[in-house]
């Protein structure tokens, strides 16, 4: 059984906003009230502007004097802006992690099984958690901490969700997907820097 999630209360605001944000709650433009999300929440105004600032920070939402916190009218464009950056990091990592990877696959494998009981289940949110942590442990695995921090900067998890849950055209198998790259590092293959890139890209919106 897979343990438990254990998010950071800053990070379960943030989610709460996201999703706030990918439902309609809070329409393009329209103001989010720190004050408001905090009652609703029942915690202090610190956590929240915390998540505020995060998001901010990505590009979903913007501030402005006297205006105070909009949600930005993000397109296809703005989401698909992060990908070709992302698959170049993925790209370094899957090169310098290919060996490790190779002789103990367990953590790559763990994140597909879940992948697969996420899809028979349609579950879209344990689809973004195990897709994105699937990424990560390759990200880890090359065992370059400015590598990791730069891709975490990225806000992996946060676009990752707003691409499945608004511009993903058609139910998938997150687990095969990520099969093919199991198998790939399995195989050694040597062009596995490609296979990752392409994986990424074919990941990436469609305008």
């Amino acid at each position: 059984m897979t343990p438990p999630v254990v998010h950071s209360l800053r990070e379960q605001i943030r989610e709460h906003i996201l999703k706030g944000i990918v439902s309609g709650r809070w329409q393009p433009g329209e103001r989010i009230v720190e004050r408001r999300i905090a009652v609703e929440l029942e915690v202090s105004q610190t956590p929240v502007r915390e998540a505020l600032r995060e998001l901010e920070s990505l590009r979903l939402i913007e501030s402005a004097p006297n205006k105070g916190v909009r949600v930005r009218n993000l397109t296809a464009t703005d989401l698909k802006e992060s990908y070709p950056v992302r698959a170049g990091l993925e790209r370094v990592a899957a090169e310098l992690a290919a060996e490790r990877l190779a002789a103990d696959l367990s953590a790559l494998e763990r994140e597909v099984a879940a992948l697969r009981e996420a899809d028979l289940a349609d579950d879209g949110e344990a689809q973004v958690r195990h897709t994105v942590a699937f990424h990560r442990e390759i990200v880890r695995a090359a065992g370059n901490s400015v590598l990791l921090h730069t891709w975490e900067s990225l806000g992996i998890e946060v676009w990752t969700t707003l691409s499945i849950r608004w511009l993903s055209p058609e139910p998938r198998s997150y687990a095969d997907d990520h099969q093919e790259l199991v198998d790939a590092f399995r195989r050694r293959d040597p062009l596995i820097g490609d296979v990752l890139t392409t994986h990424v890209l074919c990941c990436a919106p469609q305008l």
